[in-house]
């Protein structure tokens, strides 16, 4: 592995830290090269040191009681994952999965919070992270119990797309994600969502493109949830 990737300059977490700090971070990781598909963390693992992503991205996933996975999130290049069991040193809540091969720096867990507890910085913006998570999983815990399976593949349609670029009332999911994969993130079976792809097609809802999915009216989608949620 190239030393010029062994850094982690380019974490988001360290904006705040001079070359001298970062250097001296460096040197008290462990580096590894994951391969795609490659487990880094298995749930339930025991270790307690947070995983920064220098290059590639991960998949955040859990089992429910039935033995389905879930995909909670992606984690991408210039993130971090790990912090909870860092912080409150219990068992992980969730593996992790390379969706592609990544460069990965392995941080002690006591190396983490001094790192906390000596930059302010550092330590609003793991706040603000943790703010943010709670925040989704408020947001996810709510549409399991008030949406049907329908209205749940349209709100992760609507956090993975990005406006189009040359029509801010079109969205864009590229590149698309497989039907499994939909259905992971809002727990039902990829027949579910092929049924409502389909439906969403004939509706004129989605259009497929190579290497994208295109979602013609964002706006309506939202309403079609917002109705749900009113009517539950």
């Amino acid at each position: 592995m190239s030393r010029q990737t062994e850094t982690l300059a380019r974490i988001g977490l360290f904006r705040s830290l001079n070359a001298a700090e970062i250097s001296r971070l460096d040197t008290q990781c462990s580096w590894r090269r994951t391969l795609r598909k490659q487990w880094i963390i298995d749930f339930k693992d025991p270790s307690n040191d947070v995983f920064f992503i220098v290059s590639g991205s991960v998949r955040v996933t859990i089992q429910s009681i039935s033995g389905r996975e879930v995909l909670l999130r992606e984690i991408n290049a210039g993130e971090f994952f790990g912090e909870l069991a860092a912080i409150d040193n219990q068992p992980r809540s969730a593996g992790i999965l390379a969706v592609t091969d990544a460069v990965v720096a392995r941080m002690p867990a006591h190396v983490f919070r001094a790192a906390v507890h000596s930059h302010p910085d550092v330590c609003d913006q793991l706040l603000a992270l943790l703010a943010g998570q709670i925040r989704i999983l408020a947001n996810r815990v709510n549409e399991f119990t008030t949406l049907a399976v329908r209205h749940r593949i349209y709100a992760e349609l609507l956090r993975l797309a990005r406006p189009e670029t040359h029509d801010a009332r079109r969205a864009v999911i590229s590149p698309p994600p497989v039907h499994g994969e939909i259905a992971a993130r809002v727990s039902t079976r990829r027949e579910a969502v092929a049924r409502e792809f389909k439906a969403l097609e004939r509706a004129a809802l989605i259009e497929r493109r190579r290497g994208a999915i295109v979602l013609t009216d964002p706006a309506r989608l939202q309403r079609m949830i917002d109705e749900a949620a009113e009517l539950d």
